[in-house]
């Protein structure tokens, strides 16, 4: 929408001393007949902003330009702090300091409303450093180094063109272009080590080759598996799966149906319940689960 890209323009113009027409048009990815227009907009509505012809030109705010807080609702006041404080916990470029400015002009508190932290309980501070690693590499379109550990404990060096980071499942995944196997690969946070951005910076690739390089996943066969959970396991029951898919039973145990896929990591999950799960179907799954607590019985 129109109005949220000038407000928009304006926090970017808040920011930069100038910036060009072009620089806009690529980030709100729109003509720059668009954004001229969006800036006579602008000047129609009282706001100081200009353009400088010619090199080294662009356009700017006047330095001592305030944002006129009239100009909006009590409701859009509070969005955009709310938005701000948001881009703030990702440790988005100057947000934190455009967000005290206007907090002091709306007459605002800031009110701490959210909090993400991407490192499990337990985790030092360099979990969460990665985190700002693979963001900045991403925005920055720059290859990032590190050792990867497979799912059977194989260690490899990796240079990745890193393009978006997922959440799934309880779990931060990078999706990126492996130059190590000159194909898309999707990594586990969890299981990268030795992060580093290097300074040499990528081309970003046709964004229709990612597709391909993640269709394993729609490939994977899922089946309906029907688990009952005893009370001493509710607190994962609601955590883990739609309600539509849980029946409470009364004797206080749980009834879950659902579609799970069928591979190595469904066994893993289930003997994560320990003794609080059984398995009510499919048959054959319940006996994979039993030869594979036979395995580990035999170890002890």
């Amino acid at each position: 929408m129109q109005i949220n890209r000038l407000f928009e323009i304006i926090y970017i113009l808040l920011n930069k001393e100038l910036i060009t027409a072009p620089e806009l048009a690529e980030h709100f990815e729109v003509s720059v007949r668009t954004i001229y227009r969006d800036i006579d907009t602008l000047s129609s509505a009282g706001i100081p902003i200009y353009a400088v012809q010619g090199k080294g030109g662009g356009i700017s705010l006047l330095d001592d330009y305030i944002l006129d807080k009239s100009l909006l609702t009590e409701k859009e006041q509070n969005e955009i702090l709310y938005a701000l404080q948001s881009l703030s916990i990702a440790k988005a470029p100057e947000s934190e300091d455009v967000l005290d400015r206007l907090s002091r002009l709306f007459n605002k508190n800031k009110t701490s409303w959210i909090e993400v932290d991407f490192s499990p309980w337990g985790s030092d501070e360099k979990r969460s450093f990665q985190f700002t690693i693979i963001k900045d590499a991403i925005l920055s379109h720059r290859i990032i180094e590190f050792n990867y550990f497979s799912s059977s404990g194989e260690k490899s060096a990796r240079r990745v063109e890193p393009v978006k980071l997922i959440f799934k499942v309880h779990a931060w995944y990078l999706q990126g272009f492996c130059l190590t196997r000159n194909a898309y690969r999707t990594f586990k946070i969890a299981r990268m080590a030795d992060l580093l951005m290097t300074e040499q910076v990528f081309t970003e690739r046709v964004p229709g080759e990612l597709k391909n390089g993640v269709q394993a996943e729609k490939t994977q066969k899922w089946i309906q598996v029907c688990l009952r959970i005893s009370d001493e396991g509710a607190y994962r029951v609601y955590d883990e799966f739609d309600e539509k898919d849980v029946t409470k039973n009364g004797e206080g145990s749980f009834t879950v149906t659902t579609l799970l896929p069928e591979n190595e990591w469904l066994i893993r999950y289930i003997l994560s319940f320990g003794a609080d799960v059984k398995i009510l179907s499919p048959p054959h799954i319940r006996d994979r689960l039993r030869n594979e607590l036979n395995k580990i019985s035999s170890k002890y």
